[in-house]
């Protein structure tokens, strides 16, 4: 069966789950009908090079992963109200003819220049699905060089189930952060710091029970004393029939400061 530019395009979303992603990605959260896909990557190249790169998607975006099948076709305007869109190219040949279209992947909300941007849409598949996504990219100076921070945020009601179509974005999420950053320098990550060698196990029966030590010296040693335990703290009695109590965590919320921390100066709401 042949399948239209549009479906092929789609079905490449869940093909990317056989992919091993070069970026550190991550599904960090999920729900019955949410996720978010955090992708991050260090790279040589100044907040400046990077800015100008990732508002030109059409020279790094996946061709695999456009409605017309070329990322050329691809374009981006910095500021809010901007239109992250695609032209589709006229067909003009033997027995056919089409005009040329148009989709919009995503809608600009903020633009930072050299420190974030911020577009709302559903990208790939989600675009039929009564979804919002929420796609924030945030370039921070590190030490090792620029730090590009990729977060998609989707919520809505939506046909695929969030275990398979959570991971199948996450790989796609990583795959265009790694072919932005591959020509800015990607720098690797630092190794984990090395493990201290384990200590030699002691002589089985320690030192104090050696056949050549003294008797005296022995009895004078003694026996260790068991360290003192702590007396049980005493709480409420509880009710008849009431259930044993469980410790529960407060639900973590996100402010300002936690969506805008790469940022550097947090933008007022």
């Amino acid at each position: 069966m042949l399948l239209s530019s549009g479906a092929r395009a789609a079905a490449l979303w869940l093909v990317a789950l056989a992919v091993s992603p070069p970026a550190h990605a991550e599904v960090i959260r999920a729900t019955d009908n949410s996720f978010i896909s955090r992708n991050e990557v260090v790279v040589s190249a100044s907040p400046k090079e990077v800015w100008l790169a990732l508002i030109s998607p059409a020279t790094w975006w996946r061709s695999e992963h456009t409605w017309s099948g070329d990322a050329k076709n691809l374009t981006l305007m910095p500021q809010a109200g901007g239109c992250f869109c695609e032209t589709i190219p006229e067909v003009d040949e033997p027995g056919r003819f089409t005009l040329a279209g148009s989709a919009e992947h995503m809608r600009l909300v903020q633009a930072y220049p050299e420190q974030a941007l911020r577009m709302v849409g559903g990208l790939g598949p989600l675009q039929s699905e009564p979804v919002t996504g929420v796609l924030t990219i945030a370039i921070s100076k590190v030490d090792r060089g620029t730090r590009i921070v990729w977060e998609y945020a989707v919520g809505g009601a939506m046909r695929y189930e969030v275990p398979v179509i959570s991971k199948a974005v996450d790989g796609v999420m990583a795959l265009q952060l790694a072919a932005l950053a591959k020509p800015l320098g990607i720098v690797p990550a630092p190794a984990p710091p090395a493990q201290p060698k384990a200590l030699p196990a002691p002589p089985a029966g320690g030192s104090a029970e050696r056949k050549d030590a003294p008797a005296a010296a022995q009895g004078k040693q003694g026996a260790a004393k068991p360290a003192p335990q702590a007396a049980p703290v005493a709480g409420p009695p509880a009710k008849p029939g009431a259930a044993p109590a469980t410790p529960t965590k407060p639900a973590a919320q996100a402010t300002v400061a936690d969506v805008f921390g790469d940022l550097g100066d947090t933008p007022q709401p």
